[in-house]
């Protein structure tokens, strides 16, 4: 069976990131899909339907592409972004079924999204999570894409989420975590992060975790560099990372496109393995299993090399070495974050193109001297090759670290929270809102503060002199 994944984008972030990932995703199958044969790799994001038949009827399988459906749920609260993806170059990849829109959006405000819009949406909702769902014989994973500072993304994403483990509780979720930015142009997006923390740490598999400064250093860099000219010709003009070069195009691009295109390559690098073949296959379950040791514990840190696209296809070893050392750097975090020199529980190394797996075990070794890695986990890395590079490099890397590093940002978010919640400022603003109590926000705050203490426990440990625990005595 193919291992299938349904992606739910909540709010406009949510949608931007996601239509930029479905992009991506239809160039990257046809690159390798010269013939346009709908085929195994395809059926785990699309479904390929002939729309004579009203488009419910059973997937075609094993013959030509009729019409590709993705396999996805659209939910925003104002219509702008969805209405833009239809009409855009791929309104052909999502059908009326598969949106729910309103007009008034949730004005910043976490309570309309989660309480509000959540009940008033809710069998709608249920319904076509179910339908989409039907058509997948082998469901292995939710994908919720949102962002943590607006009102629908934070409220009505986690109330999402929260629906997702009632009505399919043994499927996956993977959520993709957008968090505000110092610069932030919303004043309540703490009370709406740390409400919306709160959901993810108690309904989540696993959190990917994305600052949105971080994604603006990279896209600055990125620009720099291929501006200076001091790499000659090795860098192409357009990177593939940010830019949308030979993509279905709008008019312009955005300034958030070239940041939401690197979000949409994470999550493309990370279904890799599961869509095209490899010699070390990895799902996304095997994830969750290998990375989160403790329930709660389940923020992963990202980072993703090559960031340009280079122009020569031989690589010597000593780049692809470089390519290592460059995941474990902090310019290619996708969060504002040093895991070097903090506590690794795990790590996961996802590997793309023409790498042997002699080059990974090599890499882990050399690297492994200067990673702090838990007593207990000392060998905790969990690694996957997938044969099929991403459309103009030769060979990727996404590493996944479940690291202690991840603390400062939750403590950040914590403080600004406490700042806004003394004062009991713009408080009114939620607690007007049918089923919002106050309780919520002690509630929250509360659950980060937990957060916060058990990476604090951890650390403690990370100083401490490094012995194996007691091995257990057992009785036979």
């Amino acid at each position: 069976l193919t291992r299938l994944y349904l992606s739910v984008t909540v709010g406009q972030c949510g949608n931007q990131v996601g239509c930029r990932f479905w992009d991506l995703a239809l160039r990257e199958h046809a690159a390798v899909n010269k013939k346009g044969i709908y085929d195994e790799a395809l059926s785990s994001f699309f479904r390929n339907i002939d729309t004579r038949s009203g488009g419910d009827g059973p997937d075609i399988y094993k013959g030509k592409i009729c019409s590709l459906k993705a396999r996805a749920l659209l939910i925003d609260m104002e219509e702008g972004v969805v209405n833009e993806i239809l009409q855009g170059p791929l309104r052909d990849v999502f059908d009326s079924k598969q949106l729910i829109t309103d007009v008034s959006g949730s004005g910043n405000n976490w309570a309309v999204g989660h309480k509000l819009y959540g009940c008033q949406y809710r069998e709608n909702i249920v319904e076509k999570l179910r339908r989409t769902a039907e058509h997948c014989d082998c469901l292995q994973c939710f994908f919720i894409i949102h962002s943590m500072g607006g009102g629908t993304g934070s409220g009505l994403g986690t109330f999402v989420l929260n629906l997702l483990e009632e009505e399919f509780p043994e499927v996956y979720r993977f959520v993709t975590s957008v968090y505000p930015s110092g610069e932030d142009d919303v004043i309540t997006s703490p009370y709406n992060s740390v409400l919306a923390m709160k959901e993810l740490n108690e309904h989540a598999d696993c959190v990917l975790p994305i600052e949105n400064e971080s994604l603006f250093d990279i896209v600055n860099k990125i620009h720099q560099m291929t501006n200076s000219g001091k790499l000659g010709s090795t860098v192409k003009q357009s990177s593939l990372v940010t830019s949308g070069a030979g993509c279905a195009k709008t008019a312009q691009e955005r300034p958030f496109d070239a940041m939401n295109n690197i979000v949409a390559n994470l999550l493309l690098n990370l279904t890799s393995s599961a869509r095209f073949e490899g010699s070390l296959n990895m799902d996304l379950n095997e994830i969750s299993m290998n990375l989160v040791p403790f329930p709660r514990l389940h923020y992963l840190v990202s980072s993703l090399t090559p960031l340009y696209t280079l122009a020569d296809v031989n690589v010597p070893s000593r780049r692809l070495d470089q390519m290592f050392s460059d995941a474990f750097s902090r310019d290619h975090q996708l969060i504002q974050a040093d895991p070097k020199h903090n506590l690794y529980l795990a790590c996961a190394l996802l590997v793309r193109g023409n790498v042997q797996v002699s080059d990974l075990r090599r890499n882990i070794e050399r690297l492994k001297p200067s990673l702090h890695f838990v007593s207990w986990n000392q060998e905790g890395w969990k690694t996957g090759l997938c044969s099929v590079p991403p459309v103009g490099h030769s060979h990727s890397l996404l590493a996944l670290a479940n690291n202690t590093c991840v603390k400062p940002t939750f403590i950040e978010l914590k403080d600004k929270f406490m700042k806004l919640y003394k004062k009991k400022a713009h408080l009114h603003h939620y607690l007007h809102i049918e089923g919002m109590e106050q309780s919520c926000f002690t509630e929250a705050i509360s659950s980060l503060s937990d957060l916060i203490e058990e990476y604090n426990e951890l650390d403690a440990i990370k100083d401490g002199p490094r012995t194996d625990p007691s091995r257990l005595k057992i009785a036979v």
